[in-house]
């Protein structure tokens, strides 16, 4: 196979993947959305205590209206609380919740043999050169988002 059919075949593979693994991660949890546990893993990912939601957002790589969506749903479960900024009221802050912790402790041997399984025929070549790749594909759309935003301020 030429090399620009396995980049098709591999974006392609992207696409599909990202929605099987969705699927299954939802069915992991009840409680949990896999796209939920993906901003609760942002927020501990970020190392601040109270990210912005603006920070949130390019993280995930969503807009704003669609993780105060979640938000305001793990707010109602009780995995987060929103508040303004302190000192500029715009800025609404992300915390998570004692309740939060305790539940995510209550699930990681779930999450621990999730990830046993999903990785379970890669050793650490294969770890590796996926992590390698993804990282150059992620800088890769960082770098072309950027462009296309310097494109359409011109």
């Amino acid at each position: 196979m030429e090399q620009s059919e396995q980049q098709a075949y591999i974006l392609g593979a992207m696409f599909v993947l990202a929605n099987r693994l969705q699927s299954l991660g939802d069915k992991l949890d009840e409680q949990l959305s896999t796209k939920q546990w993906l901003v609760i893993a942002a927020i501990l990912k970020s190392g601040l205590e109270a990210p912005a939601l603006t920070e949130l957002a390019g993280m995930i790589g969503t807009s704003r209206q669609n993780l105060k969506k979640l938000l305001l749903i793990l707010e109602k479960r009780g995995f987060v609380s929103l508040a303004p900024d302190g000192s500029d009221a715009r800025i609404l802050r992300v915390r998570l919740t004692g309740k939060c912790g305790e539940y995510f402790a209550g699930r990681s041997k779930r999450e621990e043999q999730f990830m046993k399984n999903l990785f379970q025929s890669f050793g650490p070549e294969q770890t590796d050169g996926l992590y390698r790749g993804l990282a150059l594909l992620t800088a890769n759309i960082s770098r072309m988002e950027s462009q296309l935003t310097y494109e359409e301020e011109e």
